[in-house]
């Protein structure tokens, strides 16, 4: 009897095990994710850079559908994704396409239920370009603008963004998050460099500071607050990081290497989802007409972290 409960028992757990997906492939045509977030659900989201679209796998599926279509709420190219479970919102960077003629924006959908909510243009110039969002503790967004070298904010209760910082060292702004309450990181994908921005009391940016990285970095682009000043960080050269600032250090821990392209990460539990973006099978002349194969998420076991 003992031997039949113990098999049962095994049986179960194995079955649990597998059940846990070690990839999320995106059920569609060449996608090209931009970006990847999260639900505490363990729900994951990921927008669609080259349909302008933001596909859906709720926590244990194997795939990732369709979930809000091109043009919804004016959605144009689709960067940054990210949820924001207090607000029920998701922010969606939705960037100018080179032959369009509707401005850069950042727009919010229901976190629920993916409809449209809001949408906020962004300042001149016209060729902003909206990358990423992290959400602060007063519920105010921040928004990397890889293009004009700033930070837009959107305060809460405001109707409209406002220039929160601009500075030539920020070209290539790109992955944004807050270490603790009143600091946020960004990085810069085009000249990899790592900088702190404090937030005043009255609100306002304090000094620009560029960080020491304990080793260089190669195209840095999403990153994901772990809390206390850590991180987890996507290198386009193939790499998933933990980044841990001390002072002006930030100390680059790589987890896992050898991805294809990767643009983004988000965390669910104990688990890193590292999203494939392969941008250069659209970029690059050369690979444009040579299939990428599939897209996926990729799951990295976070232990200790």
């Amino acid at each position: 009897m003992k031997s039949s409960l113990a098999g049962i028992a095994l049986g179960a757990a194995a079955a649990i095990f597998a059940a846990a997906p070690t990839a999320v492939n995106i059920h569609d045509d060449k996608p090209f994710p931009e970006s990847i977030t999260s639900t505490p659900d363990g729900t994951l989201i990921i927008g669609g850079l080259n349909k302008g679209v933001v596909y859906r796998a709720p926590k244990g599926a194997s795939s990732a559908e369709l979930w809000i279509k091109p043009d919804t709420n004016g959605l144009q190219r689709v960067l940054g994704v990210f949820a924001d479970p207090k607000a029920n919102l998701l922010w969606v960077c939705s960037s100018k396409r080179p032959e369009g003629t509707a401005p850069t924006a950042v727009k919010t959908f229901d976190l629920k239920t993916g409809a449209p909510k809001n949408s906020y243009d962004f300042p001149a110039p016209a060729n902003a370009l909206c990358n990423d969002i992290a959400i602060g503790p007063d519920g105010s967004a921040y928004l990397s603008d890889t293009l004009a070298n700033r930070i837009l904010r959107l305060k809460t209760g405001a109707s409209a963004l406002d220039v929160w910082i601009k500075d030539d060292r920020l070209a290539g702004a790109d992955g944004i998050a807050f270490g603790d309450n009143s600091t946020i990181y960004v990085n810069t994908v085009t000249t990899n460099r790592f900088f702190r921005v404090p937030i005043n009391k009255d609100g306002s940016a304090g000094a620009l500071a560029e960080l020491k990285a304990s080793q260089e970095l190669s195209r840095p682009d999403g990153m994901r607050a772990l809390g206390n000043n850590q991180f987890l960080m996507i290198e386009g050269v193939g790499r998933l990081d933990h980044v841990t600032v001390s002072g002006d250090t930030a100390k680059i821990e790589v987890l896992k290497d050898g991805f294809n392209g990767p643009t983004a990460v988000t965390r669910t539990g104990k688990t890193a989802w590292v999203i494939e973006g392969k941008l250069n099978y659209m970029n690059d002349p050369k690979l444009k007409d040579q299939d990428p194969g599939p897209f996926k998420a990729y799951a990295v076991p976070l232990s200790g972290k």
